[in-house]
């Protein structure tokens, strides 16, 4: 994806905003994201902050002020059990610039689109530098499908494989976390871009039974039947 998305800014002329390696990436979470974060927990502690990371622009962006202003916040990161590049300790090698030069070695195919690209985007690698990440959790792609589909259940919220995968990653931080600490589970995605995946696979194209039950229950569906 990343290598056709070059060869084509080269071929056509085209902008490429690198948003892997370009700071305005991470710079517009400082000033909005982190803000935001700042502003709700105003006069309270946050005790953990939970995210995954993809371009790496709201990890580094939000770490590094959380880091400054609110320093007793932990701060967790999850990524795929399969493709644990950041647990592995492995280095990215890169090119001048700071792009992925190659695969990560630690990298494996997963479900969790968007998140853990098969590299270390160097906006990751910043935050990493940083020293700010007090935990890193690898999450199964089985668990964070669940998860995704308890969020639309049972809390009405339609997110992606990725929340999920987050979610998952904040109860594991609540089953050990002390009690009446507070926890901020990041969500980013939405799932409508994900019906065609496995995040979906279940839920048929006709209503089921219950449904159909359902919609028959009134008389005006009746009456059209």
């Amino acid at each position: 994806m990343v290598v056709k998305a070059v060869e084509l800014a080269k071929t056509h002329g085209w902008f490429l905003t690198r948003q892997f390696e370009n700071e305005a990436n991470a710079d517009i979470h400082s000033r909005t994201t982190a803000r935001e974060i700042i502003a709700d927990f105003r006069g309270e502690k946050l005790d953990y902050w939970v995210t995954g990371y993809g371009t790496g622009g709201t990890l580094k962006g939000v770490s590094r002020v959380l880091a400054k202003e609110m320093p007793d916040t932990r701060i967790i990161v999850c990524e795929p059990e399969d493709a644990q590049l950041l647990g592995s300790g492995a280095e990215q090698v890169r090119n001048p610039d700071g792009s992925a030069a190659s695969p990560h070695p630690a990298f494996k195919p997963h479900p969790m689109q968007g998140w853990t690209p098969d590299f270390i985007p160097k906006l990751t690698a910043d935050a990493v530098a940083m020293k700010v990440i007090d935990r890193i959790i690898p999450i199964p792609g089985a668990e964070a499908i669940h998860y995704a589909g308890e969020l639309a259940r049972k809390e009405g919220i339609f997110v992606g494989i990725t929340a999920g995968a987050t979610l998952a990653g904040a109860l594991r931080v609540c089953a050990e976390a002390p009690r009446n600490a507070n926890i901020l589970c990041m969500l980013p995605d939405t799932g409508e871009r994900y019906l065609s995946t496995p995040l979906f696979a279940n839920v048929p194209a006709d209503m089921t039974p219950e449904e159909l039950e359902i919609s028959r229950s009134t008389p005006s569906a009746q009456f059209a039947a």
